[in-house]
C-alpha cells in the first residue's frame, strides 16, 4: 500500500492538480503576436518610440569594447531610466501656477554627475508671474536659488541668484522674499528680480558636514493667480507629454561620453579646468576633472595646495559614464569637511580600489575606470592639483610620515555613518 500523504505532498498534490487545469486556459487567452497599435493617446507613440532605441543611440557614442560589454549595455539602461524618471516627475508635478520645488538629481536620479554633498530641486516659473519664496534658511554650507534661463536670452541686471544665508532672517531664522518682473511700490521686504525669459528656479543644497547641518525648509507659491488649481486641460497634458521625450533624450545623450572624450583627449590620471559656468553654473565654482585609469595594485595620489580662503571644496568619483560613483555606501566622496589638508598645508587625497588605511581615500567602488572632478567654491584661489600613480603597497612612501591609519573596522564605521547622515537628509 502506498504511504499516506502528509498534509504539506496533498498541498503540493493540489496545487499540481490545480495549475494542470489552469494553464491551458491561460494559454488559449494569450493573444497571438501582433503588430504594435497605434495609441489612441495623442504623443504616446512619440515618447514610446524616443525610449525604444534611446540604449542603442547611448551605446553608439561608446567605444566598441564599451557598447559589446554586458555590464556597460546594463548601466546605459539604467542611466536612460534615471533620465526618464527624472523628467518624468517633472512632467507630471512641475506647475508655474501652483509650483513646488522637486527633487532634479540625486543619489537615484544619476545623471550628469550630481555632486554628492548637494541635493538639487527644481520649481516651474513664469517669468511674466508674482511669486513668493518663504521657509527657514538652516545651515548648509550652502543653500543657494539660481533662475534657470535660455543661454544668451536677455536676463535682466539684478542677481543671478539668491544665498540663504545672506536674506534678512527674523529672530526664528525664516526668509520672505517677493520675486517679480518690477518691484511692486511700497514693498520693504526681500524682493528679487524675476528675469522675463526664466522658466524655473533651481536650488543648490550643500552640506559639507552632513551630521550637523540643517537643511533649509522651503515653499513657493504663485501671487498674482488664484491658489485653487482646476483639472488640467487635455491640452495641458499632452504639451506635457510631447515634451517629455526630447528632455528625456537631452538628459540621456548630454554627457554619456564625457569621460571617454577626457580619455580621447589624454586627460587620463591628469586634470584639466572645466568650465560649467556657460551651462548653468553658479558664479564663483570652479571645476577640474579627469579620467582615471587603474589597476587592481595601484593608486593615484592627488595633491594639492590650498587656497587661504574657501568656502568649500570637494572631490568626487564618476563611472565611464558620468554618474557619480555611489557615494552612500562607500568612501567615495571628500569635502572639506571631511578631508583636511596636512601640516605642510597641502591637500593629499589617494584615489584606489583597495583601502590603502588611509584617512584621505576615495573608493573607487569597482570601477577601473572613471573620472575624478574637483571644485573649489567662493575660494580665493582654484589650483589644480598634481596627480602621481603608485602601487597601492608604496602609498605611504609618497604621503608625509605623520598621514593617519584607518583600520578596516574603523573605516566600516566611518561609512556607516556617512551613510546613516545621508539617508537622513530630505531628498524630497
Amino acid at each position: 500500500m502506498p504511504a499516506p500523504k502528509t498534509n504539506g505532498a496533498r498541498l503540493l498534490a493540489l496545487l499540481a492538480v490545480g495549475a494542470a487545469a489552469i494553464l491551458p486556459l491561460v494559454a488559449q487567452a494569450q493573444p497571438a503576436a501582433t503588430a504594435p497599435k497605434t495609441s489612441a493617446v495623442p504623443g504616446w507613440n512619440e515618447l514610446v518610440g524616443k525610449l525604444s532605441d534611446l540604449p542603442d543611440r547611448m551605446l553608439a557614442r561608446l567605444p566598441e569594447a564599451m557598447r559589446s560589454d554586458p555590464q556597460v549595455q546594463q548601466e546605459v539602461a539604467r542611466l536612460a531610466l534615471e533620465s526618464l524618471t527624472s523628467q518624468s516627475l517633472d512632467a507630471l508635478g512641475g506647475d508655474v501656477d501652483a509650483p513646488e520645488f522637486l527633487p532634479a538629481i540625486n543619489y537615484l536620479f544619476n545623471v550628469g554627475q550630481p555632486n554628492a554633498d548637494t541635493l538639487y530641486r527644481t520649481a516651474r516659473v513664469d517669468g511674466a508671474g508674482i511669486y513668493r519664496l518663504r521657509g527657514k534658511a538652516g545651515s548648509l554650507n550652502q543653500a543657494i536659488i539660481s533662475q534657470v534661463v535660455p543661454r544668451n536670452a536677455e536676463t535682466g541686471k539684478g542677481r543671478t541668484h539668491i544665498d540663504l544665508s545672506k536674506l534678512k532672517l527674523d529672530k526664528q531664522g525664516r526668509f520672505d522674499v517677493l520675486l517679480s518682473a518690477e518691484k511692486p511700490k511700497g514693498h520693504r521686504g526681500e524682493w528679487w528680480e524675476l528675469r522675463p525669459q526664466a522658466s524655473r528656479l533651481m536650488i543648490r543644497m550643500v552640506s559639507a558636514d552632513w551630521a550637523k547641518e540643517q537643511a533649509p525648509t522651503l515653499s513657493i507659491e504663485r501671487l498674482d493667480k488664484p491658489a485653487a488649481r482646476p483639472r488640467r486641460s487635455a491640452a495641458d497634458l499632452e504639451a506635457r507629454l510631447r515634451a517629455l521625450p526630447g528632455m528625456v533624450d537631452m538628459m540621456a545623450l548630454m554627457f554619456v561620453d564625457h569621460v571617454e572624450k577626457l580619455r580621447a583627449e589624454g586627460f587620463v590620471n591628469k586634470f584639466k579646468t572645466f568650465d560649467i559656468a556657460s551651462a548653468g553654473g553658479l558664479a564663483g565654482q570652479y571645476y577640474y576633472e579627469g579620467a582615471y585609469d587603474l589597476a587592481d595594485d595601484e593608486a593615484l595620489i592627488v595633491e594639492s595646495a590650498m587656497p587661504k580662503v574657501c568656502r568649500y571644496r570637494s572631490l568626487i568619483l564618476t563611472n565611464e559614464l558620468y554618474e557619480t560613483t555611489d557615494w552612500y555606501n562607500n568612501h567615495s566622496s571628500l569635502n572639506n569637511a571631511q578631508a583636511p589638508a596636512d601640516k605642510d598645508g597641502r591637500l593629499r587625497i589617494v584615489v584606489s580600489h583597495k583601502d590603502p588605511g588611509v584617512p584621505n581615500w576615495l573608493d573607487t567602488a569597482g570601477h577601473a575606470k572613471g573620472l575624478i572632478q574637483g571644485r573649489w567654491m567662493d575660494c580665493d584661489s582654484q589650483p589644480v592639483p598634481s596627480t602621481i600613480k603608485v602601487k597601492l603597497a608604496d602609498v605611504r612612501k609618497h604621503l608625509p610620515a605623520d598621514t593617519g591609519t584607518v583600520t578596516p573596522e574603523q573605516r566600516q564605521t566611518i561609512i556607516r555613518e556617512r551613510r546613516t547622515a545621508q539617508v537622513q537628509r530630505p531628498v524630497w
